[in-house]
């Protein structure tokens, strides 16, 4: 019997260590980030640098519109209105799709350069857009329930 209650006890103290607030630093949080390769067309979610999902994408028509380097999402709009030629989030004819998680480009704030959904589907996979990355409704749908705010975005060639 007093066996089983060093063990039990043991448990408990091990149990302790992992509980949040219980003042140890054993937990590690995961790192997620995202690198999109304009040169392939992908957007790969990793999970510490494991690579756990991959997205076909639409990028800049040329090599300079979208830009390259370390970025943050900072925004995330259900339904985003495309402004420029108002249209109403959630219309058929809206180029922006369903979802917008804007970029921290400089000077920007997160609504200039985003990944965004797409009213046009069949442009997935070239090199077509004014700079933003486009991906298909659902899968940038996945993105927005998935990923957080603060999320590190690699844009390589």
């Amino acid at each position: 019997m007093a066996q089983l209650f060093r063990c039990f006890s043991v448990f408990l103290l091990c149990l302790s260590l992992l509980l949040p607030g219980s003042g140890t630093a054993f937990a590690v949080e995961d790192d997620v980030h995202i690198e999109i390769n304009k040169t392939t067309n992908q957007l790969t979610v990793f999970l510490n640098d494991n690579p756990i999902y991959y997205f076909p994408v639409a990028t800049g028509k040329n090599r300079t519109l979208t830009p390259e380097g370390e970025f943050r999402i900072i925004a995330k709009v259900k339904n985003p209105w495309y402004v420029p030629k108002g249209i109403p989030g959630g219309s058929k004819q809206n180029p922006l799709g369903t979802r917008w998680l804007g970029l921290s480009v400089p000077y920007t704030g997160g609504y200039k350069y985003g990944i965004h959904g797409t009213n046009n589907p069949y442009s997935i996979g070239h090199h077509v857009s004014q700079g933003c990355i486009r991906m298909q409704n659902k899968d940038v749908e996945w993105l927005f329930r998935n990923i957080p705010i603060g999320t590190t975005v690699f844009i390589v060639s």
